[in-house]
């Protein structure tokens, strides 16, 4: 199967707390999206591998991507090295992504930039054609994504450009949401951690909406890029 973006997250739920309103959008007008989760978050505080797999399905099904797998790497130890790349050129070449989503260039848990420099080096890796994969015992062709963006995770990182997704937020909540586990429960007896305040699950909206006011819609979401932004004219910026 072939798609049009290819999201990569470190974890589940980076996908969808980053950028699961951009995802939302484009698959309402017609894309094919998929997901691919580096890891199970097996080292989170809250929950469990085995719950963060059902949660992950029902926040595909919800954002309505097309497939989501996930590569079971090592949480917190998985690192950049060719056994690592050659995993993810597999994924690549299997997708033909024309866009690939990954991970924050800069962030305050370890696993975010690692993620973002493992899968852009092996977007990169996946054009060679001296690079040899097989998948099923098919060779695969090189195939190399026209672009690569790094949405934006804990720390406010300037984007080089932003996504309006009004009208989009509400599945991209209902999406995070589904993380049941991980997120703002005042019931829970398990321990607190950063993501499991109230004011988190707000700032979902409020940073959304702050770089909504910045570039003059309603809610709006970041995203850095590896190469200069190009437009065919000046008519189409908003």
């Amino acid at each position: 199967m072939k798609l049009d973006i290819l999201a990569f997250g470190a974890h589940p739920d980076d996908v969808e707390l980053s950028c699961g309103a951009t995802i939302a959008k484009e698959v309402s007008l017609g894309k094919k999206v998929g997901i691919i989760d580096l890891t199970r978050g097996e080292l989170g505080t809250r929950g469990s591998a085995d719950l963060r797999d059902i949660e992950a399905a029902n926040a595909a099904e919800i954002l309505g991507v097309s497939v989501r797998e996930n590569l079971r790497f090592a949480d917190g130890f998985f690192i950049n090295d060719k056994k690592h790349q050659l995993e993810i050129i597999k994924i690549i070449r299997k997708y033909q992504p024309e866009i690939v989503l990954c991970n924050a260039i800069d962030d305050r848990h370890i696993d975010h930039p690692k993620g973002s420099n493992l899968v852009s080096d092996a977007c990169f890796l996946s054009g060679l054609l001296k690079i040899e994969t097989a998948i099923g015992g098919k060779q695969q062709e090189k195939w190399r994504p026209k672009q690569v963006y790094h949405y934006i995770q804990w720390k406010n990182i300037e984007p080089n450009f932003a996504v309006n997704v009004t009208g989009f937020m509400d599945v991209k909540e209902k999406a995070v949401l589904a993380y049941s586990s991980q997120f703002y429960d005042p019931t829970s007896n398990e321990p607190e951690t950063p993501i499991t305040s109230k004011n988190f699950i707000d700032s979902i909206k409020y940073r959304a909406k702050d770089l909504g006011r910045l570039i003059g819609v309603e809610s709006a979401e970041g995203f850095t890029s590896e190469r200069y932004i190009a437009v065919n004219n000046l008519s189409k910026l908003i």
